[in-house]
C-alpha cells in the first residue's frame, strides 16, 4: 500500500492530466453538442503547465488539438458541420497561447524558487560555519551529521519534507553552543556540575535562536530542541511528538557516531567500527533499535564504497550480519 501511495504521489501530475483527458473522452461519446465542451480542453493544458512546465503544456495543448481534429473528422456533424469546424482554428490558437503563457510562468517561478533555495542553502552554510568557528574541533561535524542523517532517513522511507527538515536540523543542531562559553566547550578537564548544566542547555538555546524562523524551518526547531532526548526517555530535552520522533532518533544516532569518531580536546576519536559497536550496545536505551539497524546498513554501504577504512577483522567483529 505504501509503495502504491508513493507511486501515485510521484506521478500525480501525469495521472491528473490523463484523468482529465479520460473525462473529455467520456464527454465526446455521451454529449451531442461537442462545441459547448471545447473549453474543457483548457483544463489538462493548464494543469500540465502549472505542474510540469512549458514543454509539457505545449505537448498537452497539441494533443488536445489533435484529439479535437480527429473527433471533427470522424463526426463533423457533432461540431456543427465541417465548415463551422474552421472556427476551431481560433480556439486552437488561443489554447496554444495559453499553454505557452502558463508554461513560461511556471518556469520563471521555478527559476525564482531555485534562486531562493540557493540563497537559503548559502545562509545555512554560513550558519554552520559560524557554529564550527566556536569549536575548532567541530569542523565538518554538522555537515557530516546532516548527510548521515539524510542517508538513514531515506532508508527508513521519510518523506521529502521530513528529509529536508532532518537535513537542516543536522546542520544547525549545535547552534545553541554559540551562547555557551568557549572555555566550557573546549575544556579538556572534567566538567563541573554547573558546566554540565550549561552544556545540557544548548539544545534549548539553539531552539530559542531558531524560533523566530519557525515559519521557515518548520519542524527543525522541535528536532533541535529534543535531539538529546533518548529513546528510553532519559537524556535531556522535552519529549518529542510522535510525528518527529523518528527524525529525532535518526539525528541522535548520526550525531553520536560522528561525535565519537571525531577528535576532542580531551580524547582522540574512536575508530568507526568501535563507535558502531557502542551504538549497537545502546540500542533500546539511548537509541532506537530500528534506527540502529538501518544505520548498520548505511555503515556497510559506506564500507563497501571504501568511504570508511576498516581493518579486515573489523567488519566481522563489529557489524551484525543481520
Amino acid at each position: 500500500m505504501e509503495r502504491l501511495r508513493q507511486f501515485l504521489a510521484n506521478r500525480f501530475e501525469i495521472l491528473l492530466v490523463f484523468s482529465l483527458f479520460v473525462a473529455i473522452g467520456i464527454i465526446h461519446f455521451f454529449v451531442s453538442n461537442k462545441l459547448v465542451f471545447l473549453n474543457f480542453y483548457f483544463l489538462p493544458t493548464l494543469v500540465s503547465g502549472f505542474y510540469m512546465g512549458r514543454r509539457s503544456s505545449i505537448a498537452t495543448g497539441l494533443l488536445s488539438i489533435a484529439l479535437v481534429c480527429y473527433f471533427v473528422y470522424i463526426s463533423p456533424e457533432s461540431y456543427g458541420g465541417i465548415y463551422l469546424a474552421w472556427n476551431l482554428v481560433g480556439w486552437a490558437c488561443f489554447l496554444m497561447l495559453t499553454s505557452i503563457v502558463v508554461g513560461t510562468l511556471y518556469e520563471q517561478n521555478q527559476k525564482k524558487k531555485k534562486e531562493l533555495k540557493d540563497t537559503y542553502d548559502g545562509v545555512l552554510e554560513i550558519l554552520s560555519k559560524f557554529i564550527e568557528a566556536v569549536d575548532r574541533y567541530n569542523k565538518g561535524h554538522s555537515v557530516r551529521v546532516s548527510e548521515l542523517s539524510v542517508r538513514i532517513g531515506k532508508k527508513l522511507g521519510l518523506t521529502e519534507e521530513h528529509l529536508e527538515s532532518l537535513r537542516i536540523a543536522g546542520l544547525l543542531h549545535d547552534v545553541g553552543k554559540i551562547e555557551i562559553s568557549t572555555n566550557v566547550i573546549m575544556k579538556a578537564a572534567k566538567l563541573t556540575d554547573e558546566e554540565i548544566s550549561q552544556i545540557q542547555e544548548y539544545p534549548e538555546r539553539g531552539a530559542e535562536i531558531l524560533s523566530p524562523f519557525r515559519s521557515i524551518f518548520r519542524d527543525v526547531v522541535s528536532i533541535v530542541l529534543s535531539h538529546h532526548h533518548y529513546f528510553d526517555g532519559s537524556g535531556y530535552g522535552p519529549q518529542p511528538n510522535k510525528e518527529l520522533a523518528l527524525s529525532i532518533d535518526i539525528l541522535a544516532v548520526a550525531d553520536a557516531f560522528d561525535a565519537m569518531t571525531s577528535d576532542r580536546p580531551y580524547r582522540q576519536g574512536k575508530p568507526p567500527w568501535v563507535a558502531l559497536e557502542i551504538i549497537r550496545k545502546s540500542a533500546g536505551q539511548q537509541f532506537s533499535p530500528a534506527v540502529v539497524r538501518t544505520f548498520e546498513t548505511v555503515f556497510r554501504e559506506k564500507f563497501q564504497a571504501d568511504e570508511i577504512e576498516v581493518p579486515d577483522e573489523g567488519l566481522t567483529s563489529y557489524v551484525s550480519p543481520n
